[in-house]
């Protein structure tokens, strides 16, 4: 049940009871917006971001009686970090989100973009190009997804003033208690680069040290951001973010969309707004 809405800078703001209603609405938000973009342009494309909230979201798509309200052969699938751990390890977001929905809707399996896992090896496609699934350099792992986008770009769209990226029609993200979001974090190497695309992280103050990131400028090409989080231990960085910290200090800030940027909280993660 929504307890609240109001608008701050620009970004609405969504506050539920508790976590399980900010999953819940997600899910239908999401069905409904994935159908919504499909009936305008016959495709939509989401990316994905994991964490708890994130995946409990994705639980409750996999329940939802709405389901099948989308055409899922037409959903490309991204993601927007990804720990750089083996292929098939527990941590890694694709394995979590296959998990809770993606293993049970009819997917294109061409239509599904993970990021490359720490696993090197190469996999031959149907029509003979090389897709990178897995490098020992995270770098290497980046810079291949960024080739991935600038192709999926001239398939969806790309979006205006953000060159060799899809205009993505909803980019989910989460936050830590610092401020991090995708795998961005405070005063890092990536939370300075101004440029949209895909970057290697290391040294993250929170485990695993090595990941595979978006720019906050990257995420910026989707129509639609909507950050979901929950609990007290985030009301402060949400705070900070929502009254004008820099993006630099406080990531989150940096999330908008260039239609729409929503927030789906709890009472305690708004607690400061």
């Amino acid at each position: 049940m929504s307890v609240g809405r109001r608008v701050v800078a620009g970004r609405e703001v969504i506050v539920h009871d508790d976590e399980q209603a900010v999953a819940d609405d997600g899910a239908a938000r999401l069905l409904a917006a994935l159908a919504a973009a499909q009936s305008a342009r016959g495709v939509a494309s989401v990316v994905l971001t994991g964490g708890g909230l994130g995946i409990a979201m994705l639980r409750s798509v996999a329940a939802s009686p709405e389901r099948d309200s989308v055409d899922w052969s037409a959903v490309e699938v991204f993601w927007g970090d990804e720990r750089f751990v083996p292929a098939g390890d527990p941590e890694r977001n694709d394995v979590q989100a296959r998990e809770a929905l993606l293993d049970a809707l009819p997917l294109d399996p061409g239509r599904v973009h993970p990021m490359a896992s720490s696993t090197p090896g190469h996999a031959a496609l149907a029509d003979g190009d090389v897709e990178l699934h897995g490098t020992a350099d995270p770098d290497q792992g980046a810079e291949a997804y960024a080739q991935e986008l600038a192709a999926a770009s001239a398939r969806l769209g790309e979006a205006p003033g953000v060159p060799g990226v899809p205009a993505f029609d909803i980019l989910l993200a989460g936050c830590g208690p610092e401020g991090h979001t995708l795998s961005v974090f405070p005063h890092s190497p990536a939370a300075h680069a101004t440029a949209a695309g895909v970057v290697a992280v290391r040294d993250c103050p929170k485990p695993p040290p090595t990941r595979i990131s978006l720019t906050l400028a990257a995420s910026r090409a989707a129509r639609e951001v909507w950050l979901a989080a929950a609990g007290s231990s985030k009301a402060e960085a949400l705070g900070r973010a929502a009254h004008g910290a820099d993006e630099v200090e406080i990531p989150v800030a940096g999330l908008a969309g260039s239609e729409r940027t929503l927030w789906l909280l709890d009472r305690e993660a708004a607690a400061q707004i």
